[in-house]
């Protein structure tokens, strides 16, 4: 796999998380723990998408 088309696949991801963790904080019952995790996820998919974007350049 291609370092871009990774950089996608990480992109979609971190789309999907960002979509779900705006459905779990919507809840009149959103779990703190679970959001935190999910954006403790889409975090560290930005940063390995920020590191591969550094090494494609």
């Amino acid at each position: 796999m291609t370092i871009e088309a990774r950089i996608r696949e990480l992109g979609n991801r971190h789309r999907s998380l960002d979509e779900t963790i705006r459905q779990e904080a919507r809840r009149p019952t959103a779990d703190p723990i679970q959001l935190r995790e999910l954006k403790q996820r889409k975090l560290r998919l930005k940063e390995e998408i920020t590191s591969l974007e550094a090494r494609a350049h």
